[in-house]
């Protein structure tokens, strides 16, 4: 089957888009290359694995005199090109300075740090035009020393000549540096006081580390949390202090031997953990994986990537073993960025502290990927992507600001053909999360130069995001639904065409619908220019409101009652005291404290609990996520019966025979396989349905619910078997991390003062 690759982001040197060319002339691939105002744009077309190739080989067979600072790529629908072109050069639109994303280590600056005899030899400030950070120290543009933290340090006059000689590799790179001018590293208590700097300091890391003690370690976009992977106490102990109970932990190990020593990975996984951005990247564990048991408890997956900054290079090669890296924060709250706030807020989670003296003037957590249906799939989208834009199949009218959801926030700014997307900010429950929220729109705002003509928020009106729009942007506000937004963002990163109508799958945990009810399991019919609600799971309720969002156990018991009514019998399935039992099913019954939800995300929490998997969860979609691990396990091909009515997809029937299968004692995966196998055969169903009614083809997959890589995966070739296009996110997350993007493109639509 024929595809269609983009890839955007920025190249500088000599020879690049000839290169390109032949290139594609040698893949027999088809499309065009051309640079904008902001970098360069490829598009290719032909089979997968030719692509797959193409994408390869353009990192590792570029000209030498060129460098490949950024790339995004994604898998789209091809157009049917007739020939590979160079195009002109377009110069049309808004020109924006381009701001790069922190950029790992390059292979020349490793050789540098590594080799005894290079006056930077273990230095961990060692960086190139080709590499360092960027966006975490850029305060204002242009890019010049003056405009960075590096501005108080004076090159010594070795660095200058390289700063100044064109032939050489660190020619006009800004944060240039060497130990005899550059930034250093201090090794502090947990009180502040200075133990150790510099050389030294790095050797007592190491020695710390292996000892079982928790280092906070100041990086490029905020502290990590460092541990020995492998000392199941060490991770213990993190997770007592940082009060994160289960949610897997990042590894950071010390090259590509090391990782394939303890995980499972297929090229597509290989190819992410070692790409230019180097992402953690969501793997299989090994069964004889030697790393700690409780870095991801009840989990046979782990995040894992690559040291990315000369600190880390070099605390690993000498450590000789992966460590947790997990962002320096307690649960819930932004990462830590500087000293000040280091002493304060890890002074009760890490033993030491190794700082430096270069400021980190915007916090920016490690991206997180996930590889399914061969594609490369967001998870949190930061640190070496942003502030990479999205590129549009159309222009902004207006300038916009996106306030984002109220969980996984990013905001965006809309200008010309596109998108900025923001750093990963989190959950928007704390005082800090707000403060980094409002200092990441002024950020941006400041830093892009771009005065909105119109803000787009969510509909919910108890979003902190919805709440701040409204007072500081006020009639130039508007609002858009939770689950459009999904979809939107999915469709113009997939670049649908403006006229096209898509059947959009939004599956998610909650969503305010224009009825002000919960939403989350809905099939919608969507345009640029509107939505309508095709289906929707059945509507079953939520005793005690969130508390069913903590308490699984709670959904499942309200899907038994909507399922079989006041039966004892099919209701003491749920562990539940009889006094509980009896106190929540007349909340149910009187309709008290039990908010009605559509949401796909509860039903998978339900039947989680359903099965005795997960009755309570430490952390959002922990239920979810292991039932997504139990259908790993089987094999089973059926499913349950469900009916679709009146725009109603009643899910009773398949809580009916889960209740069957768990009486009949069927294993729990098998249970999982079925249900999964449910969910699949439910899109699939809906999709043919409304192409018969739309003629659309295209399905458009959106929400936090298609993090689920057994879901993604087989609802994407069982649309694509049936012929229909499925369409999935490959740029920005599926989840509450990509909204910003729907509601950008929501701001720039003609009908943006319609209620629905």
């Amino acid at each position: 089957m024929r595809l269609r690759l983009q890839i955007t982001g920025l190249v500088q040197g000599v020879g690049f888009r000839p290169f390109v060319y032949r290139l594609a002339e040698e893949s027999g691939l088809n499309g065009y290359v051309l640079n904008d105002t902001s970098g360069v744009l490829i598009e290719v077309e032909g089979n997968k694995d030719s692509l797959d190739s193409f994408l390869q080989r353009i990192v590792r067979e570029r000209p030498a005199l060129s460098q490949i600072y950024s790339l995004q790529h994604a898998y789209l629908e091809d157009t049917g090109f007739n020939n590979f072109e160079i195009r002109d050069s377009d110069e049309q639109g808004v020109k924006q300075a381009y701001i790069l994303p922190d950029i790992a280590v390059c292979h020349d600056c490793i050789d540098d740090i590594t080799t005894p005899r290079n006056r930077r030899f273990i230095y961990p400030f060692t960086n190139c035009t080709n590499c360092g950070p960027r966006f975490t120290i850029i305060n204002s543009l242009p890019y010049d020393r003056r405009n960075t933290s590096m501005r108080d340090f004076h090159m010594c006059a070795e660095c200058e000549k390289e700063f100044n000689l064109a032939s050489d590799r660190r020619f006009h790179a800004q944060p240039n540096a060497c130990p005899a001018c550059g930034p250093w590293t201090g090794l502090h208590d947990r009180s502040g006081s200075l133990i150790c700097e510099k050389e030294e300091a790095l050797e007592k890391v190491v020695n710390l580390i292996r000892k079982g003690n928790i280092i906070a370690i100041k990086g490029i976009g905020g502290y990590h949390l460092v541990c020995d992977a492998a000392s199941e106490e060490a991770v213990v102990m993190l997770r007592e202090r940082k009060n994160r109970e289960e949610k897997p932990m990042a590894v950071m190990f010390p090259d590509m031997i090391s990782v394939k020593e303890e995980v499972h990975l297929n090229s597509f996984e290989e190819r992410a953990i070692d790409s230019i951005e180097k992402p953690v990247v969501i793997v299989r564990k090994k069964d004889n994986s030697t790393i700690a048991h409780s870095v991801s408890p009840e989990n046979n997956t782990v995040g894992v990537f690559l040291p990315y900054t000369p600190l880390h290079h070099i605390i690993l090669r000498k450590l000789k073993k992966p460590v947790v890296a997990t962002s320096a924060n307690i649960t819930d709250e932004p990462i830590v960025k500087d000293e000040k706030d280091a002493f304060t807020r890890l002074s009760g989670i890490a033993d030491y502290l190794l700082t430096h003296n270069r400021d980190i003037l915007r916090r920016c957590d490690d991206s997180v990927v996930r590889i399914a249906a061969e594609r490369q799939v967001p998870v949190r989208r930061s640190r070496g992507f942003v502030p990479t834009p999205v590129i549009m199949p159309f222009k902004f009218k207006r300038p916009v600001l996106a306030l984002g959801a109220n969980m996984n926030n990013t905001i965006a700014l809309g200008i010309d053909n596109r998108v900025f997307v923001s750093q990963h900010i989190g959950d928007l429950d704390t005082p800090l999360a707000a403060e980094f929220y409002e200092e990441t729109i002024d950020d941006f705002l400041r830093l892009f130069d771009i005065v909105p003509e119109v803000a787009v928020a969510d509909m919910h009106p108890g979003y902190f995001s919805t709440k701040f729009g409204e007072k500081q942007y006020g009639r130039r506000l508007v609002k858009v639904q939770h689950h459009y937004a999904h979809i939107l963002s999915c469709m113009v990163e997939n670049d649908i065409p403006e006229d096209a109508v898509v059947t959009g799958f939004a599956f998610d945990g909650t969503g305010y619908g224009p009825d002000r009810t919960i939403w989350g399991g809905e099939i919608l019919t969507a345009s640029y220019k509107g939505f309508e609600r095709a289906f929707h799971l059945r509507p079953f309720k939520l005793p005690g409101g969130d508390r069913a969002v903590s308490e699984p156990r709670r959904t499942a018991l309200s899907l038994l009652y909507e399922t079989f009514g006041d039966s004892a019998e099919q209701l003491a399935l749920v562990p539940f005291s009889p006094e509980e039992r009896s106190f929540l099913t007349n909340m149910l019954h009187r309709n008290i404290n039990s908010p009605a939800t559509t949401s796909m995300g509860r039903l998978f929490d339900g039947v989680a609990s359903l099965i005795g998997l997960r009755h309570r969860v430490s952390y959002h979609a922990q239920a979810a996520v292991e039932l997504e691990q139990l259908a790993f396990r089987s094999d089973e091909i059926s499913a349950y019966p469900f009916t679709v009515e009146n725009g109603v997809i009643d899910q009773r029937s398949v809580i009916e025979m889960i209740v069957h299968d768990i009486r009949a004692a069927a294993p729990k995966e098998v249970i999982s396989r079925k249900f999964h196998n449910t969910i699949v055969k439910l899109i699939i169903q809906t999709a043919e349905l409304l192409k018969e009614k739309t003629g659309t083809s295209y399905a458009a997959l959106s929400g936090g619910v298609f993090q689920n890589s057994f879901l993604l995966e087989n609802s994407f070739y069982g649309l694509r078997e049936r012929g229909l296009t499925p369409v999935i996110h490959q740029l920005v997350p599926p989840n509450d991390g990509g909204i910003s993007l729907g509601q950008a493109v929501y701001g720039n639509s003609e009908n943006i003062s319609r209620e629905y």
